[in-house]
Protein backbone atom coordinates (compact mmCIF):
# COMPACT_ATOMS: atom_id res chain seq x y z
CA UNK A 1 0.00 0.00 0.00
CA UNK A 2 1.20 3.46 -0.83
CA UNK A 3 1.08 6.10 1.86
CA UNK A 4 0.91 9.33 -0.06
CA UNK A 5 -1.35 12.31 -0.80
CA UNK A 6 -3.99 9.97 -2.25
CA UNK A 7 -4.04 8.01 1.02
CA UNK A 8 -4.48 11.25 2.96
CA UNK A 9 -7.39 12.21 0.70
CA UNK A 10 -8.98 8.80 1.20
CA UNK A 11 -8.72 9.26 4.95
CA UNK A 12 -10.16 12.78 4.79
CA UNK A 13 -6.88 14.37 5.84
CA UNK A 14 -6.24 16.69 2.91
CA UNK A 15 -6.61 19.65 5.28
CA UNK A 16 -3.74 18.45 7.45
CA UNK A 17 -1.02 21.11 7.66
CA UNK A 18 1.53 20.57 4.89
CA UNK A 19 4.47 20.44 7.29
CA UNK A 20 2.86 17.51 9.12
CA UNK A 21 1.77 15.34 6.19
CA UNK A 22 5.05 13.54 5.47
CA UNK A 23 5.76 13.03 9.18
CA UNK A 24 2.32 11.50 9.57
CA UNK A 25 2.76 9.25 6.52
CA UNK A 26 6.14 8.08 7.84
CA UNK A 27 4.58 7.37 11.23
CA UNK A 28 1.77 5.34 9.67
CA UNK A 29 4.25 3.25 7.68
CA UNK A 30 6.40 2.56 10.73
CA UNK A 31 3.43 1.82 13.00
CA UNK A 32 1.94 -0.61 10.50
CA UNK A 33 5.25 -2.43 10.16
CA UNK A 34 5.42 -2.85 13.93
CA UNK A 35 1.81 -3.98 14.30
CA UNK A 36 1.98 -6.39 11.37
CA UNK A 37 5.31 -7.78 12.55
CA UNK A 38 3.97 -8.40 16.03
CA UNK A 39 0.89 -10.18 14.73
CA UNK A 40 2.74 -12.30 12.19
CA UNK A 41 5.36 -13.33 14.73
CA UNK A 42 2.77 -14.64 17.19
CA UNK A 43 2.74 -18.40 16.93
CA UNK A 44 6.12 -18.66 15.25
CA UNK A 45 8.97 -20.48 16.93
CA UNK A 46 12.26 -18.81 17.82
CA UNK A 47 13.88 -20.76 14.99
CA UNK A 48 11.30 -19.47 12.51
CA UNK A 49 11.75 -15.91 13.72
CA UNK A 50 15.51 -16.20 13.26
CA UNK A 51 15.04 -17.66 9.78
CA UNK A 52 12.77 -14.79 8.80
CA UNK A 53 15.10 -12.16 10.25
CA UNK A 54 17.92 -13.55 8.08
CA UNK A 55 15.97 -12.99 4.85
CA UNK A 56 17.13 -9.97 2.87
CA UNK A 57 15.06 -10.15 -0.33
CA UNK A 58 11.36 -9.25 -0.51
CA UNK A 59 10.48 -12.12 -2.84
CA UNK A 60 12.16 -14.61 -0.52
CA UNK A 61 10.34 -13.12 2.48
CA UNK A 62 7.03 -13.47 0.66
CA UNK A 63 7.70 -17.13 -0.17
CA UNK A 64 8.75 -17.80 3.43
CA UNK A 65 5.57 -16.20 4.78
CA UNK A 66 3.39 -18.13 2.34
CA UNK A 67 4.90 -21.35 3.66
CA UNK A 68 5.21 -20.56 7.38
CA UNK A 69 2.41 -18.07 7.95
CA UNK A 70 -0.15 -18.67 5.18
CA UNK A 71 -2.60 -16.21 6.78
CA UNK A 72 -0.14 -13.31 6.58
CA UNK A 73 -2.04 -11.51 3.81
CA UNK A 74 -5.18 -11.57 5.92
CA UNK A 75 -3.20 -10.22 8.88
CA UNK A 76 -1.81 -7.40 6.74
CA UNK A 77 -5.23 -6.48 5.35
CA UNK A 78 -6.92 -6.59 8.76
CA UNK A 79 -4.18 -4.49 10.35
CA UNK A 80 -4.33 -1.85 7.61
CA UNK A 81 -8.12 -1.66 7.90
CA UNK A 82 -7.90 -1.26 11.67
CA UNK A 83 -5.37 1.54 11.24
CA UNK A 84 -7.63 3.25 8.71
CA UNK A 85 -10.53 3.02 11.17
CA UNK A 86 -8.37 4.61 13.88
CA UNK A 87 -7.35 7.41 11.55
CA UNK A 88 -10.94 8.10 10.53
CA UNK A 89 -12.04 8.12 14.16
CA UNK A 90 -9.38 10.73 14.97
CA UNK A 91 -9.66 12.76 11.77
CA UNK A 92 -10.65 16.01 13.50
CA UNK A 93 -7.65 15.88 15.83
CA UNK A 94 -5.28 15.05 12.99
CA UNK A 95 -6.27 17.99 10.81
CA UNK A 96 -6.22 20.37 13.75
CA UNK A 97 -9.93 21.12 13.73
Amino acid sequence: MDFDEKFLQEMGLSAMPEDQKQKFLDYIQEELEVRIGERISKGLTETQLNEFDAITEQSEATRWLEKNRPDYREIVTRTINEMKDEIRANRAKLVGA
